[in-house]
């Protein structure tokens, strides 16, 4: 009995069965002619099995008194024993529906995703893939986590809602341990994302899970796995216990390129946001073998949905936004702006007219010195200094004002930024009116890694609200980017009106997520985010169009091509505050009437040198590459 409910349905089984075949032998050898009338022994056999099952059935009995006596001894212990094994069976299923509700049951799903803890990471990532797998007919997440399944369950339909064709498993066991690990079959899973949990050194935590993974024997292939650490020392750590086919990113540096890049340039975030979100326009890799043998230039407008950014080489390498007289090979993949990699579509030969006489003259921009308000501070602050310092002129400054002593003397030394310090309190009115911030051209706004992300979410917004008002009071002399935690206090936020919002987390989490269904597009995110080469840049819609003249996107192709860039889409500056979009259009239909004011920007991809492209340049590249129409 201590064995459980499998010996007890065994042993309860065996005494049913020896019961019913010790009666029926016992009527046939005492009372043959009774047992003759019933079917010989077999027929005994089987009334009695009756009468164990039903004792009601004996009420039909008829016979000697032998056989009636044996008839009720076997009736009698039917309600005993078959009753208990019975009782047993129903137990034992009501443990195990009670333990496959634990969630400890082995997944049979092949080609899912598995997600391995549990943060509030989770939901944006669930989410994401829910809608990266729209236009599948079928596609599975399983969970791993050291939580209760159930609760895991209710979280997620509370926090996400409907995930429309995906379906989530959620299963309990720890990600640390790999005999839990077998619980999601990561063997046949088409990719595995391993979260950061929200606790102190969360990249511990994502290294001894990378560990598991690789302590596993992986007898058939290994799927791709994504992970990603906050503390850049620890990037060698975590790939070294990965190994070499995992990717895994550093989540401070993207945040940090972020920040500084969109202090420079208002709105980039947002364009960001789109292009990482699966409910937006993302980055696909189509091959096309009719573009063979053109160039990079002449495919700008050979799709009517979809817009081409750059190219993948068959060794792997990538290429955002090259030469325009780039010849593509038939190795090539063509990297595709689009709403879904099905919505990819050639263009006719009917193909929207370009406007020349609607094209804007770009004119050149003057490059001075940049002083910059850093308000706050945490463990990204050197590191933002430190890349700041690359991108800016020499003879620029960055004055930080934080409530902590002045950390500008242990920082290494800086070639282009003059660091000043001031002690302040961020939330304070009287201590920000005292750092003079009208003579600044650019504000950052740090979240203060002492609080907890809500708390730190809510001074920020203090901060921003007092700098906000300031410059109201000073006629708009500078622009505002600021760090939020938490994706839902950002929409709370468009009330500061601050230019730019980085979301890291979030951002993080979709870029995760973008990997774990495409890894080859790390190298593309790591060039956009890069200094060298293209970027991705918002600039005066009036150096691509005339402003207040009806045109279309397919000119603004046309007009950027001149330039050697590639047009991604466009934002109205009025619509800069208003979410979801907060302005941004990417991928628009390229025939459809478009106006564009001095107050807009076209997002393209190019490099900074481009800016004010040489008219020599730009006529070599239109001989090379036509005008598209």
């Amino acid at each position: 009995m201590s064995k459980g409910t499998p010996a007890l349905i065994g042993w309860l089984g065996l005494a049913s069965g020896l019961l019913v075949v010790a009666v029926a032998t016992v009527v046939t050898v005492i009372a043959p002619r009774d047992a003759a009338d019933n079917g010989s022994w077999p027929g005994v056999v089987w009334r009695s099995l009756l009468r164990t099952l039903d004792p009601g059935t004996m009420g039909g009995d008829e016979g000697g008194a032998v056989y009636l006596g044996m008839m009720l001894a076997v009736t009698i212990g039917g309600i005993f024993i078959v009753s208990a094994l019975i009782g047993v069976l129903t137990t034992g299923l009501e443990a195990k529906i009670e333990e496959l509700r634990k969630g400890r049951s082995r997944i049979i799903e092949r080609d899912h995703t598995v997600l391995l803890g549990w943060s509030d990471h989770i939901f944006t990532v669930v989410s994401e893939l829910a809608e990266a797998n729209q236009s599948k007919r079928r596609s599975y997440v399983a969970i791993l986590a050291d939580m209760d399944k159930v609760e895991m369950e209710d979280a997620i339909r509370a926090r996400v809602g409907d995930t429309g064709r995906t379906r989530v498993i959620c299963r309990h066991g720890n990600p640390l341990k790999v005999a839990d690990l077998d619980l999601v079959s990561p063997a046949t899973a088409r990719s595995v994302v391993v979260l950061s949990p929200q606790e102190a050194d969360p990249d511990i935590h994502v290294i001894k899970v990378l560990l598991s993974l690789g302590a596993r024997e992986w007898h058939a292939r290994r799927p791709h796995i994504v992970a990603a650490v906050h503390d850049s020392a620890n990037l060698a750590a975590a790939r070294l216990a990965g190994g070499p086919d995992t990717q895994i990113i550093d989540a401070d540096d993207i945040a940090i390129r972020l920040i500084v890049q969109s202090h420079r340039q208002s709105g980039l975030s947002a364009v960001f946001s789109d292009l990482l979100d699966f409910k937006g326009h993302e980055l696909y890799m189509h091959r096309d073998a009719a573009l063979t043998g053109l160039t990079y230039g002449e495919a700008l407008d050979a799709y009517e949905l979809g817009i081409p950014a750059g190219l993948r080489h068959a060794d792997g390498g990538v290429s955002v936004n090259p030469p325009m007289s780039t010849v593509i090979r038939s190795d090539d993949e063509i990297l595709m702006l689009a709403e879904d990699d099905v919505l990819i579509k050639r263009a006719s030969a009917t193909r929207p007219p370009v406007f020349p006489d609607t094209i804007g003259t770009a004119t050149p921009s003057e490059v001075n010195p940049e002083r910059t308000l850093l308000v706050g501070w945490n463990h990204r602050a050197p590191k933002i200094i430190k890349l700041l310092d690359d991108f800016v002129e020499p003879g620029s400054v960055m004055h930080v004002a934080a409530n902590r002593p002045d950390p500008t003397g242990v920082l290494p030394a800086t070639r282009n930024l003059a660091l000043g310090f001031t002690r302040c309190e961020p939330t304070a009115r009287a201590d920000l009116e005292r750092l003079d911030v009208g003579t600044y051209q650019q504000i950052i706004v740090l979240a203060d890694a002492a609080y907890d992300a809500d708390h730190a979410d809510a001074r920020t917004l203090l901060t921003l609200l007092h700098l906000r008002d300031l410059e109201d009071a000073l006629g708009d002399p500078y622009s505002i980017v600021s760090e939020i935690n938490d994706e839902a206090n950002r929409e709370v936020a468009q009330v500061t009106k601050a230019d730019d919002f980085i979301v890291s987390d979030r951002l993080i989490n979709q870029v995760l997520t973008q990997l774990s269904e495409n890894r080859y597009l790390y190298e593309v995110y790591m060039d956009l985010l890069d200094p060298e080469g293209s970027e991705i840049y918002l600039k005066p819609a009036t150096d691509y169009l005339r402003p207040g003249v009806v045109a279309n996107f397919a000119t603004v192709i046309e007009a950027a091509r001149r330039r050697g860039e590639t047009a991604l889409g466009y934002r109205y500056g009025a619509q800069f505050h208003q979410p979801p979009s907060y302005g941004v259009v990417l991928n628009p239909r390229k025939a459809t009437a478009l106006t564009l004011t001095a107050g807009d920007a076209v997002i393209v991809l190019a490099e900074e040198r481009n800016s004010t492209t040489d008219p020599e340049e730009s006529r070599t590249d239109q001989e090379t590459v036509g005008h598209g129409s």
